[in-house]
């Protein structure tokens, strides 16, 4: 046995059960180690694919996910996805073989590479330290929720390794999440006992304390917000008020607004979340919880900061806390019935004979499409549409990768969610533009023969680009393209496709689906093109 065999059964044993990739002769005996090792391993057609595939799988599962990727091009074909990940703090592990000779045609700065978009890396130094330097990944992606590059250079991974040290190898568990100190949830508590109209904003960091977080909102009356990435934490509970930032509805950004205490649980409270800070009135008292003390007032000054784990600190602070209405009425409670949702609001149809309005795609959608379901959501001037109507069942219906801001992840981020939810229906909702991107793993979706409806909001264009510049003057021929037959080249690689124009070319998607897919069904959805407020905004910003 070699020591790529011997680190991929390492892996797995530390507790990799699904791994992606692109296999080439630098990764070949890691990865077939991987699988001897017990891990199911998925083959991209492409390692940025693969990537993504993992960051969504480790997201939606909640377990450490791996990547296998070639030396140098493999990685740096990769690097999109390891930053998106690195960026979102998903504990995902990227192994990689390592040319380490500079005159090699593989050769590159595999560490700095990593590091570059947030990753860290860790080198295996010697069938010595083999399996101390995987473990010492693996317990970095678990514990730290970090995205890990161990490298594997090609002359470490030549040498002979002693099988018999993999005997004793187990499973390596979580540690326990820090408590906050007493002193810093009795300060909470009283924010709390006196708040008049409190919201709480989970975020990421909140998405396993749905339970906790809920019971203190009982409490004290608080308003449930989500952020995107942690969209449908509190499906089902009465006083959740949606998606807080760029996506919010009125109402819901009406309340938050009226807020006299924001409660920021794990969430960043960045300027997607707060929408640039707009959501946060000055007279609002702005409280932070996380992990970490470095991302306590990172994007916004905070009046009271608490290093500590979600759930834990929630229950602690309950229990100090008197119940009282705080923010809830029965005037609200029947607001919240009729308003709350995207759908609740009325729009004028900008639909043609040509075209149909992306909210009215988007609502029908989320009539016909079964409500155990899985959505992931690629980025680009049209993914508020399926962020703001589709509701998802859980945190775990919806995968949302937005950290690096790149378009083309959506089909690759919606076949992992879809891995990690093997019991739901599952949904990608992509732009024309990151679609034709990442058609390649159109392959993988249909080759895995996973139920998945592809809807392509089709405006034939880097959307975003053409409503912020061209406004401006700015001619846009860099960035519109011909109407491409996005149906026709579905069925090319083995998918049912529907050509959607009008509110009414749904029926037959609603037919297809009621039937139940037997293979992947594509919606070439050609859509009304303007500008999106939340995109504008950010462009703006940045």
């Amino acid at each position: 046995m070699n020591v790529a065999q011997a680190v991929g059964i390492a892996l797995a044993r530390f507790g990799v059960r699904k791994a992606f990739g692109v296999v080439g002769s630098g990764n070949f005996h890691f990865t077939n180690g991987l699988i001897q090792g017990g891990a199911e391993f998925v083959a991209a057609r492409h390692e940025g694919g693969a990537t993504t595939m993992a960051d969504a799988y480790a997201r939606c599962g909640g377990e450490v996910a791996a990547v296998s990727v070639h030396q140098g091009c493999g990685l740096s074909n990769a690097t999109t996805g390891i930053g998106e990940a690195a960026k979102s703090r998903t504990p995902l592990i990227v192994v990689t073989g390592e040319a380490t000779d500079p005159l090699s045609n593989f050769h590159l700065d595999q560490d700095a590479l990593a590091r570059s978009v947030g990753a860290s890396s860790i080198l295996v130094r010697s069938a010595k330290t083999a399996l101390a330097d995987a473990r010492r990944a693996f317990a970095q992606a678990r514990q730290d929720r970090r995205t890990v590059l161990l490298r594997l250079p090609l002359e470490v991974q030549a040498e002979p390794f002693d099988e018999s040290l993999l005997d004793e190898l187990t499973a390596i568990e979580a540690l326990p999440q820090p408590r906050a100190a007493e002193a810093e949830v009795k300060a909470l508590a009283s924010v709390l006992q006196r708040a008049e109209r409190p919201v709480f904003l989970c975020g990421r960091g909140s998405r396993a304390a749905r339970t906790e977080l809920a019971a203190l909102a009982d409490r004290c009356g608080a308003l449930l917000a989500e952020g995107a990435v942690a969209k449908g934490l509190f499906t089902g509970e009465p006083w959740a008020i949606g998606v807080s930032g760029g996506f919010s509805s009125p109402l819901t950004t009406e309340l938050i607004q009226g807020a006299d205490v924001v409660v920021g649980w794990g969430s960043a409270l960045n300027d997607w979340t707060t929408a640039h800070g707009r959501l946060l009135s000055p007279e609002t008292t702005l409280v932070q919880v996380d992990l970490e003390s470095a991302a306590l007032g990172r994007n916004r000054p905070v009046d009271l900061g608490i290093v500590g784990d979600v759930g834990g600190t929630a229950q602690a602070v309950a229990e100090l806390v008197e119940v009282h209405n705080g923010y809830r009425s029965d005037d609200l409670e029947d607001r919240l019935s009729r308003e709350i949702r995207w759908r609740d609001n009325e729009h004028e149809d900008a639909g043609t004979a040509e075209v149909i309005d992306p909210r009215t795609l988007s609502a029908a959608l989320n009539e016909l499409i079964p409500a155990n379901r899985v959505v992931g959501v690629d980025s680009g001037n049209f993914m508020g549409y399926p962020t703001m109507y589709l509701d998802v069942p859980d945190e775990n219906g919806f995968c949302f990768t937005q950290a690096f801001q790149s378009i083309g992840l959506g089909l690759a981020t919606a076949i992992g969610a879809a891995l990690a939810q093997p019991d739901r229906f599952p949904v990608a909702a992509c732009g024309d533009g990151g679609f034709l991107m990442s058609i390649a793993e159109l392959e993988t979706v249909v080759r895995l023969k996973l139920p998945m409806l592809i809807v392509v909001y089709n405006d034939h264009a880097y959307g975003a680009e053409v409503y912020f510049f061209e406004p401006g003057g700015h001619p846009a021929d860099t960035v519109t393209f011909p109407d491409t037959d996005i149906a026709a080249i579905a069925r090319g690689y083995g998918c049912d496709a529907v050509t959607v124009r009008a509110k009414e070319d749904l029926d037959e998607v609603a037919t297809r689906v009621t039937a139940g897919l037997d293979r992947p069904l594509v919606v070439d959805a050609k859509i009304a093109g303007f500008s999106a407020w939340w995109l504008q905004a950010a462009m703006t910003h940045h």
